[in-house]
């Protein structure tokens, strides 16, 4: 399976997408905002990055802009989490170099399938 890197600054939430996605046989590295999860993309070096779109130090989108500058992490598909799901949002994560958008709350079981669906993309490419 994948090697995911997670940002979410609420723990309750992160744990839930560690339990989930470890059960479906990923290795997660979890990072409790958006600063840690630039820190952690090398030694993670993930298949997929899922971030909250809304963290401190740095947002989801100031994340996934740095990442995207990095020559070696570029590529790989970065998905927001929010519970936000204006036109103008989704936009503006797309801008910044997302691959998708997870809407909050999500189950267990849809969250699992948008990984696959995702990570059977990124393959495909």
């Amino acid at each position: 399976m994948a090697r995911i890197l997670v940002a979410e600054d609420e723990r309750d939430i992160r744990e839930l997408i560690n339990f989930t996605l470890m059960f479906a046989g990923h290795t997660v590295t979890l990072a409790a905002n958006g600063a840690e999860a630039v820190e952690m993309v090398e030694q993670a070096n993930p298949q997929l990055i899922m971030m909250d779109v809304r963290m401190p130090k740095l947002t989801g989108y100031e994340a996934c802009r740095q990442i995207k500058t990095m020559d070696a992490y570029k590529h790989i598909p970065i998905v927001f989490l929010s519970a936000k799901g204006q036109d103008e949002e989704i936009q503006s994560g797309l801008d910044v170099g997302a691959t998708a958008y997870i809407l909050k709350p999500f189950s267990p079981e849809e969250l699992s399938r948008r990984v696959n669906e995702i990570l059977q993309q990124a393959d495909a490419v």
